[in-house]
This record gives C-alpha cells, sequence and structure tokens, in this order.
C-alpha cells in the first residue's frame, strides 16, 4: 500500500507540475490551445482524486 500511495503522489504532483507549465506557457508569447489545458485539468484533478481515496482507502475512510 506505500509503494502504491508513493506512486499516486508522484503521478498528482506530476500531472498538477505539467498543468503549471502550460499555464505558465499561456502568459508568454506561446500560443496554447485551451482544449489541451481543459485536458491537463482534467488529467491533475483525476490524479489528485485517486490519491485522496487511496488515502482515504489506507485509513479506512473509503
Amino acid at each position: 500500500m506505500e509503494h502504491r500511495l508513493a506512486e499516486l503522489t508522484m503521478q498528482a504532483e506530476h500531472a498538477r507540475r505539467r498543468l503549471d507549465l502550460y499555464r505558465a506557457r499561456a502568459y508568454g508569447l506561446r500560443p496554447v490551445s485551451e482544449g489541451r489545458m481543459r485536458e491537463l485539468e482534467r488529467e491533475a484533478a483525476s490524479a489528485d482524486e485517486r490519491l485522496r481515496a487511496a488515502r482515504r482507502a489506507r485509513h479506512g475512510l473509503a
């Protein structure tokens, strides 16, 4: 279970970093896709939810 939590934590952090980088890109001169932004937002939210669910399950709150 600890390995799974570590893996989910890394996935959530990675998804958030990708979203943050894309948001930063939106403030620059390079064009960004609204669709891609939404996709990255969904991926980050999904990764965060998987991590929260695993933590709840670990603590018997599922």
